[in-house]
């Protein structure tokens, strides 16, 4: 991976997206910062020092050492880029007036001011470190009422995920499965009337019939498979049948999205299915709700960071007096 450009973050003008690129168009790692990590970062490259981020999450930070600037993050692989450039582009992005950062060669004797620490060299009193609240036990768990969910974590959640299409045959626990059926059931919904349900498909059987439904796709065989249909009879609004059913199939895709979120927050992949032929999904399920849509779940056999989308100024259409 090589550090390759900056760029703003999808969800507020003040943080930014970081990019690496590999030798394929679809190889990208990418790291979101906030607006108070960004600021710590520009501090200490416009002053041309080294030192150390702490990212949000609490295990994930960046190092910045003279001659490269290293991102050693919480179940990812290291990233690195070298330091002079990733200054010169941050400070481009933060607009920040500087002067050329030029690389100075020291003879061996030359002891840096700064060492990086290995993880086997911590001491046993720094290795324990707090466990922090996490996105999903916030929402979810009523352990923690009251505990602050920072947006910042809801946003990095967001910008991160990315659709898997190959899944890791690691089973997903049964406490995570439990949380992501509950965010299905907190998702908004017409009326507060739920017009949807969840099939949780666990038969083998079952799930190889859906690949044949989902137009032969094979990552619909995942380790956890949930099948979300439309239930107009649940809306009990006094409107015409092609409302109920609007509002149905809207109920279905909040519930799934919400789900799908979740599963992030988890550490989890997913693949979001529409191609189906609905009268076979429904055959396998034994209904006659019309499905919406398929969500495979599952521990990804390669994590893959988001890719690059469309700019907010080319998306959003402002209507003004």
């Amino acid at each position: 991976m090589v550090f390759s450009k900056v760029e703003p973050s999808y969800f507020s003008k003040d943080g930014c997206r970081i990019i690496w690129s590999g030798i394929d168009e679809d190889d990208v790692d990418t790291v979101v910062l906030n607006k108070d990590e960004l600021d710590q970062l520009v501090e200490i490259l416009k002053n041309n020092n080294v030192g150390k981020v702490e990212l949000e999450d609490n295990f994930s930070e960046i190092l910045i050492n003279s001659d490269v600037v290293q991102f050693r993050l919480k179940d990812r692989d290291q990233l690195e880029a070298n330091t002079r450039e990733f200054r010169e582009k941050i400070l481009e992005y933060a607009k920040i007036p500087h002067d050329p950062l030029y690389v100075q060669v020291f003879p061996k004797e030359f002891y840096p001011s700064v060492w990086i620490q290995k993880d086997d060299d911590a001491k046993p009193s720094e290795k324990k470190s707090q466990k922090p609240t996490s996105l999903l036990n916030a929402i979810l768990s009523s352990k923690t009422k009251g505990a602050e969910v920072s947006e910042s974590d809801i946003f990095r959640i967001i910008s991160t995920r990315r659709s898997t299409r190959k899944f890791s045959k690691t089973k997903v626990e049964d406490w995570k499965i439990e949380k992501i059926l509950a965010a299905a059931d907190t998702a908004p919904s017409a009326g507060n009337f739920q017009g949807l349900e969840v099939f949780y498909v666990k038969s083998k059987k079952a799930k190889e019939a859906l690949v044949e439904a989902a137009n032969r796709q094979p990552f619909v065989n995942a380790p956890l498979v949930l099948v979300f249909c439309m239930n107009p009879s649940r809306v009990k609004m006094n409107f015409s049948p092609e409302m109920l059913a609007k509002f149905s199939l809207q109920d279905a895709t909040l519930a799934a999205s919400y789900s799908q979120l979740v599963a992030t927050a988890l550490g989890l992949s997913s693949i979001w299915i529409g191609m189906i032929d609905e009268d076979k999904v429904k055959q396998v399920l034994g209904t006659d709700l019309r499905p919406s849509s398929i969500l495979c779940i599952g521990y990804p056999d390669v994590r893959k960071s988001p890719k690059s989308r469309r700019k907010l100024k080319d998306l959003i259409h402002v209507l003004e007096d």
